[in-house]
C-alpha cells in the first residue's frame, strides 16, 4: 500500500486558535481522508509548539507555571481539532520528553560538525515574534511580521550557516518545481530572501529559560527554528545515533501544510536543517492563504475574531467545514462573515444539497414504497447525467492531485446542482400520471439515488458526518466512486441535512449573544 505523510504547522500556545488558524487543520485533514480514501496509508499528524518568551511570560501574567500555561493551551487546541472532526493520527507537543531528547540530540550533531558555532547577536528584537530584525526589515520602524514595537536586544546565542547551504538549497529548488506551492509562494522565497543571499541564524536563547536546554551549555535554551521544525521527524523515529524503521517507512514527508506567513521557515531554514543532517527533503511545501475577517486579517485587540467552537454551535461542524473549504481559493485570501456563512449555507447545503436528498428520497417512497432498482427504460437526459456522474471521480482526483480543495468541493456540489436540473428536466410528477412510464420513472428514481450516492461518497473527505447521514439515507454502504447499474435500493426515511436559516433572525441571534 502507498504511503502518504501530511503534517499541518503546529500551533503555537500563546492563545485559544482562531477560525483562521484551524483552517489549516480542516484543510490537511479533507487531504488526508481523500488520500486514505483513495487507498493510502495516511499517516496525518498536527500538534503544538510550546515553548519561547512569550509563553514564559503569559504564564508569569497568570500566576501559572509554564508548563501549567501550555497543558491548558494544548488542550483547547486539541479539543478545537476535536470538534472539527479532523482524524489527525498524532497529536505532538514539544514538551514531550521523546522530543525534547531528540532535538538536543539534533542540536548536538549539527554543532559537532561544525553547522553550528557560537557569536554574539546584536538587533532589533520583536518579543511577541520572537525574532530579530535589522533596520531595512522593519515597516514603518516596527515588526515586519505583527506590527508591533521592537526594542535593541544583545545577547550571546550558537548560529546556525545558512549561507553555507544557499546554493545546494537554490539549487533543489529550481530542479524541483513542485517543491513550494502555489508558485507565488515560491518566487517570493527565492527572489526576497535566497538571492538576496542569506545570514546565519541565531538557534539558541539564553534571556529567559523556557525553552530545550542545549544539553553541553547549560546558559542557553534551543531557539524555536530547530525545536518546533524539528517535530515532523522526532515523532516518526529519526534519531541522529540511529532512526527507527518507522521513520524510513514515512519520511520524506509528502506535504507540509502551513500559513503563507511561515513560508519562510517551511522552504529555507527547515530544509536546510535537513539538509546539514543528511536526510532527504519534504517532497512538498504548501502556504495556504489567509482566512479574513470582512477581508480584514482577524486580530483580538481589533474585536474581529471567530471561533471555530462558537460557529459550530450557531451552524453545526458540517457547515462551519463546508464554508471554511469551499470559499477558501488557492492562492488569495478568501474572507469570512456571519453574513457570507448564512448565504452559502442557504444556497448550497440548504437548498442543492438538503433539497436533492430530501424530494428524492420523499419520490422514491412515494411512487415504489422506498424501493428503486434501474429498469434501464431512459429518457432523453439520462446519457448525459450518467456522464456527468462517471465524470466526477476524475474531476476530484485532479483538483485534489493540486492541492484545490475548494473546487473539489465544488465539483461535486455541481453534481448536486445537474441532479436538481434532472428532476426539473424529466419532470417525475409527469412521468408518474402515466402508467406506461412506470419504469422510466423508475429508471429516473434510480439514476437520482446513484448521483446522490457517488456525490455522498466523494463527499466523505470533506463533510464526513452529512455524508454518512446521506448514505444511511439511501440505505447503501456502497463506496465505489462511479455510477453502478445494478444496485436495489431500499431507502430510509427522509430527514432534512440542512435546514435553511432566517438570515435576519440569526444575524439577530448573533448580535445578541455577543453583546
Amino acid at each position: 500500500m502507498e504511503k502518504y505523510y501530511i503534517s499541518t504547522a503546529i500551533a503555537y500556545t500563546s492563545g485559544k486558535p482562531h477560525i483562521g488558524n484551524t483552517y489549516e487543520i480542516v484543510l490537511a485533514d479533507a487531504i488526508a481522508r481523500y488520500k486514505r480514501f483513495q487507498g493510502y496509508e495516511v499517516y496525518f499528524q498536527t500538534g503544538t509548539d510550546e515553548h519561547g518568551e512569550k509563553i514564559e511570560q503569559k504564564a508569569k501574567e497568570k500566576g501559572v507555571t509554564p508548563q501549567e500555561f501550555v497543558d491548558d493551551i494544548a488542550s483547547q487546541i486539541k479539543s478545537i481539532w476535536d470538534v472539527m472532526n479532523t482524524s489527525y493520527d498524532k497529536f505532538v507537543r514539544t514538551t514531550d520528553p521523546i522530543h525534547v531528547e531528540k532535538v538536543q540530540k539534533i542540536f548536538r550533531k549539527l554543532y559537532e560538525q561544525g553547522d553550528i558555532y557560537k557569536g554574539t547577536y546584536e538587533g532589533l528584537y520583536c518579543t511577541p515574534c520572537e525574532s530579530f530584525f535589522t533596520e531595512s526589515q522593519l515597516v514603518d520602524g516596527k515588526c515586519p511580521d505583527c506590527g508591533r514595537e521592537v526594542h535593541q536586544a544583545k545577547e550571546e546565542a550558537y548560529f546556525f550557516k545558512l549561507s553555507k547551504y544557499q546554493d545546494k538549497l537554490m539549487e533543489y529548488i529550481e530542479s524541483h518545481p513542485d517543491f513550494i506551492q502555489p508558485v507565488s509562494r515560491k518566487n517570493e522565497m527565492v527572489n526576497n530572501f535566497l538571492k538576496p543571499g542569506l545570514q546565519d541564524l541565531c538557534v539558541s536563547r539564553s534571556s529567559f529559560t523556557w525553552g530545550i536546554p542545549v544539553d553541553f551549555d547549560d546558559k542557553h535554551i534551543v531557539y524555536v527554528w530547530i525545536d518546533a521544525l524539528s517535530n515532523y521527524i522526532t515523532n516518526i523515529g529519526y534519531d541522529p545515533d540511529g532512526s527507527s524503521p518507522e521513520y524510513a517507512k514515512w519520511w520524506p514527508c509528502d506535504l507540509h501544510l502551513i500559513g503563507k506567513d511561515i513560508i519562510r521557515f517551511h522552504t529555507i531554514y527547515w530544509p536546510i536543517i535537513l539538509m546539514a543532517l543528511g536526510e532527504p527533503l519534504p517532497k512538498k511545501v504548501f502556504g495556504h492563504p489567509w482566512m479574513l475577517f470582512a477581508s480584514d486579517k482577524m486580530s483580538k485587540s481589533k474585536g474581529n475574531v471567530m471561533y471555530a467552537d462558537d460557529l459550530v454551535k450557531l451552524f453545526g461542524v458540517d457547515a462551519i467545514r463546508y464554508y471554511v473549504l469551499h470559499e477558501m481559493p488557492f492562492a488569495n485570501d478568501g474572507n469570512i462573515t456571519y453574513d457570507l456563512i448564512i448565504e452559502r449555507y442557504n444556497s448550497d447545503l440548504a437548498n442543492v444539497l438538503g433539497n436533492l436528498v430530501n424530494r428524492t428520497i420523499s419520490m422514491a417512497h412515494k411512487y415504489f414504497d422506498g424501493k428503486v432498482t434501474n429498469k434501464k427504460t431512459p429518457t432523453d437526459f439520462d446519457k448525459d447525467f450518467v456522464d456527468a456522474i462517471n465524470s466526477l471521480a476524475t474531476k476530484v482526483d485532479e483538483k485534489m492531485d493540486n492541492l484545490e480543495v475548494g473546487n473539489a468541493l465544488e465539483e461535486i456540489i455541481d453534481l448536486f446542482r445537474k441532479s436538481n436540473k434532472y428532476i426539473d428536466d424529466t419532470a417525475p410528477w409527469t412521468l408518474a400520471k402515466d402508467e406506461t412510464k412506470k419504469d422510466t420513472l423508475e429508471t429516473v428514481l434510480y439514476n437520482l439515488l446513484e448521483s446522490i450516492r457517488v456525490g455522498a461518497v466523494h463527499l466523505q473527505a470533506f463533510l464526513p458526518d452529512t455524508a454518512k447521514a446521506i448514505l444511511e439515507q439511501l440505505g447503501t454502504s456502497e463506496n465505489t466512486s462511479t455510477y453502478l447499474d445494478a444496485l436495489t435500493y431500499q431507502v430510509n426515511e427522509a430527514k432534512p441535512l440542512f435546514m435553511r436559516i432566517d438570515k435576519d433572525k440569526k444575524l439577530q441571534e448573533i448580535e445578541d449573544s455577543l453583546s
